[in-house]
């Protein structure tokens, strides 16, 4: 035997020993490899509950807004304390509110196919509406874009602060937005604006003084420095006549009107309104379709357009009333935001307006008894922005719970 051709003893087997090893990197790498699908599955299905999670959170921010615009919660515009919440639950399954500050109301979402962004028992998952305010929840912070800084306590749209909590599975989402209506704000010439002759008799009050929103009811029924005085809430900026009219107007009786404006009632004016959009400033056409069509009745809270006269006697209500014939409003009567008047408007006995009145008329203007208007750009900006405007976001912040 050639003993060059002889194999070395110290190789045999080499080939196996090669092969293991191949087989064994192979059997690692794959062990790896299906570790880090898995680690891959799992994360991705955890971005996808996390993403679900967060869609359902942006849901229960849209109901919460839906809620508010039917003033099913938040009905107080000046109430620190004031807390809204919406429930996973049916009508009649609500929770007791511990308090009169708290208004619960069950989800408006179809029963059994309810998204997961509340509870449906009391705790802090619920979603819930408050206002933004200082620690001791002693004032609302509102934004007025027109001052610096826009977040104060002085004027302009109270802020929300909605919280929702999404959840799929084990894995939620928290969102928690500012949000105020985007603001309507009217072109008014004063506290009582016409377009024929005004007759001011008895002891009606008419005041063009701006005064805050906030100012309670009744405030002004004694005239400017006799109480309950309208003074300690008047803002001290914007003020506007008292009455101007493009004919002529009279004071009778006991009557009184307030205004730094000289004259505090101006007469022989021109440049009426074209109509009610023009003081909102909007078109016939945008105008008409925002206040919607004709009511039968009186509608207390919101915008309403009500084709034919209109008698209201007594009652509270906001927003915006459009009438396309005659106005009479009598004693009880209780309003805030703006009125406007295609004929004659009669205001009688303890009638109380804090807003303002616009009156085109086909005779006159005639304001008595104990009637009260309190001009207040802050009332109507609030009561058209509240009922009539869409919802503006200041922050949106999410976060993993």
């Amino acid at each position: 035997m050639n003993p060059l051709r002889e194999p070395l003893r110290n190789e045999r087997g080499i080939g196996l020993v090669v092969a293991l090893l191949v087989l064994l990197v192979l059997s690692l790498l794959a062990a790896v490899l299906m570790m880090s699908i898995n680690t891959n599955t799992k994360i991705a299905g955890h971005s996808m509950r996390e993403s679900q999670a967060l869609n359902t959170a942006e849901a229960g921010i849209a109901e919460a807004l839906a809620q508010v615009r039917a003033q099913n919660i938040m009905t107080s515009l000046t109430n620190p304390r004031s807390v809204g919440q919406i429930y996973n639950v049916a009508a009649g399954s609500v929770p007791t509110p511990g308090n009169a500050d708290s208004q619960f109301v069950e989800t408006a979402q179809p029963a059994g196919t309810w998204l997961d962004y509340s509870r449906p028992t009391r705790g802090p998952d619920v979603l819930t509406v408050t206002y933004l305010t200082d620690p001791a929840k002693t004032v609302i912070y509102k934004y007025d874009a027109s001052l610096t800084p826009p977040i104060q306590t002085a004027s302009g749209l109270p802020i929300m602060v909605i919280t929702s909590v999404g959840r799929k599975g084990a894995d939620a989402r928290k969102i928690v937005a500012q949000v105020i209506v985007k603001p309507i704000v009217a072109n008014i010439k004063a506290a009582l604006a016409a377009n024929v002759d005004i007759n001011f008799i008895g002891n009606a009050v008419v005041c063009g003084y701006n005064h805050s929103g906030s100012t309670p009811t009744g405030q002004g029924a004694m005239g400017r420095g006799t109480a309950p005085d309208c003074f300690p809430y008047e803002t001290g900026a914007g003020n506007m006549p008292a009455s101007w009219t493009t004919t002529g107007s009279n004071n009778g009786g006991a009557s009184a009107t307030y205004s730094p404006v000289v004259p505090a009632n101006q007469m022989n004016q021109v440049g009426f309104y074209a109509g009610p959009w023009s003081a909102l400033g909007m078109t016939q056409a945008e105008f008409f379709s925002w206040i919607g069509p004709a009511r039968s009745s009186w509608l207390p809270n919101g915008i309403g357009y009500y084709a034919g006269d209109l008698g209201i006697h007594g009652g509270t209500g906001e927003g915006m009333t459009y009438v396309g014939g005659d106005l009479t409003i009598n004693s009880g009567f209780v309003y805030r935001g703006l009125l406007y008047v295609e004929g004659d408007l009669k205001m009688n006995g303890q009638a109380w307006v804090l807003g303002g009145i616009i009156v085109k008329g086909t005779t006159q203007v005639k304001q008595n008894g104990g009637s009260t208007l309190l001009f207040s750009s802050e009332a109507i900006m609030q009561a058209l922005s509240r009922y009539g405007s869409q919802f503006t976001t200041l922050s949106w912040i999410e976060t993993p719970l």
